[in-house]
């Protein structure tokens, strides 16, 4: 039986693990669960899954669970970074799910890995702020990385049993949001609603911008590097709007393999653990029959319009503490459009001013833990100035 802590346990990620929990009640035990201020879901989790320790956000999310927990409830009730961290370094945890959105999931992370606890990594932002300070110590430490995002999920099936070093060059596939086919008049025009209307996945409102923006990918693209070791030039993105096929390999020979199903997280999430058994599945069943996918289709990605994924490619190149800035600019712009403050195109205009100043005041090439967060500080501060 696996001992789980869920970082973000409420979000769209931690739910959806907590389904696969449900389908594998033998396989699984909840020691943990964190959220940020869903306390009312949180609180029928516990009831539920009787986790021994709970972490919220912060000291009056803490008083407010407990008014919603009846009096013999056994759970203690932890709150802020540090909560988090407890929760992750818990010595009966075996495997730590980070499902929290953004940066705020890094010193939760670090800590597990720290005390040698598997990672199921649903949190882009951990490898693409972090990745020089979590990569080395993942190494360190020998834990498992387990990789959920659906394309990383599919590129670590196909490489699977791989020679080493054939990896020649990752397809690493997009749905094109529901922008796909506009041009820059048009996405000067878009609304919040049609921004959060994605095609394929029901995500997370953070995650489904970063789709439409396809900043997303260039998230996906940093993240890919650090998990397989490839430079980010060996890694293109294809955009295959019908999402069937998550990710390809293309190996030294020629070979290219894919990994097919529709298009469900629980799947991922399932994979990575159950890593290394396989189970029964408890997704729909792929089909090659199925509507769905008789036709299916891969483009370019139109990096004219969607310049969010030179951006990111550009990042990746360069290393050090420009992804850092890069996400934590785009973390603050995309908050500031899902509270109306800003347009759609805002988002790029300041992810690369931020990019720009920071190279200009010089960018750490190879950062500590604490330069990490300085940095992700020092651009969220400068991405809100440029915002007012």
């Amino acid at each position: 039986m696996r001992s789980l802590c869920i970082l973000g346990s409420t979000g769209s990620i931690g739910t959806q693990t907590l389904e696969v929990v449900r389908h594998f009640p033998k396989e699984f035990r909840v020691v943990a669960l964190t959220c940020g201020g869903n306390i009312s879901l949180l609180a029928e989790q516990i009831k539920e899954f009787a986790p021994s320790y709970v972490s919220v956000s912060t000291d009056e999310k803490r008083k407010e669970l407990l008014s919603m927990l009846p009096s013999d409830t056994f759970v203690e009730v932890l709150c802020a970074d540090e909560g988090n961290i407890a929760c992750a370094t818990l010595p009966e945890v075996d495997c730590v799910v980070a499902a929290m959105v953004g940066m705020r999931g890094l010193p939760s992370v670090v800590a597990a890995i720290r005390e040698g606890k598997d990672i199921a990594l649903a949190n882009k932002e951990t490898l693409v702020s972090g990745g020089s300070v979590v990569m080395p110590l993942i190494r360190e430490k020998n834990v498992a990385l387990l990789p959920v995002d659906s394309e990383h999920s599919a590129i670590w099936q196909c490489l699977t049993g791989q020679p080493e070093k054939s990896l020649k060059r990752i397809l690493l596939t997009a749905s094109g949001g529901p922008f796909r086919g506009y041009s820059r008049e048009q996405l000067e025009k878009v609304t919040l609603e049609a921004a959060l209307a994605h095609p394929t996945w029901k995500m997370g409102g953070k995650i489904t911008i970063d789709s439409a923006s396809m900043m997303n990918k260039g998230l996906e693209i940093i993240e890919a590097s650090w998990l397989f070791d490839v430079p980010v030039d060996s890694i293109e993105v294809v955009v295959h709007p019908q999402s069937i096929v998550h990710s390809m390999i293309e190996l030294s020979d020629g070979s290219v393999l894919g990994q097919m199903g529709f298009p469900n997280m629980m799947m991922p999430i399932q994979v990575a653990l159950m890593y290394p058994a396989r189970s029964e599945c408890i997704c729909r069943p792929f089909s090659p029959f199925d509507e769905k996918a008789c036709n299916l289709t891969f483009e370019r990605v139109d990096r004219n319009v969607f310049r969010l994924v030179d951006m990111a490619y550009y990042a990746g190149r360069k290393g050090g503490t420009l992804p850092v800035a890069m996400n934590a600019a785009n973390e603050v712009v995309v908050a500031d459009f899902l509270s109306g403050r800003a347009s759609f195109l805002d988002i790029e205009k300041t992810v690369e001013a931020v990019m720009e100043k920071h190279e200009a005041e010089g960018v750490i090439t190879t950062p500590s833990l604490d330069d990490i967060f300085a940095v992700d500080a020092w651009a969220r501060a400068a991405a809100a100035e440029m915002r007012k």
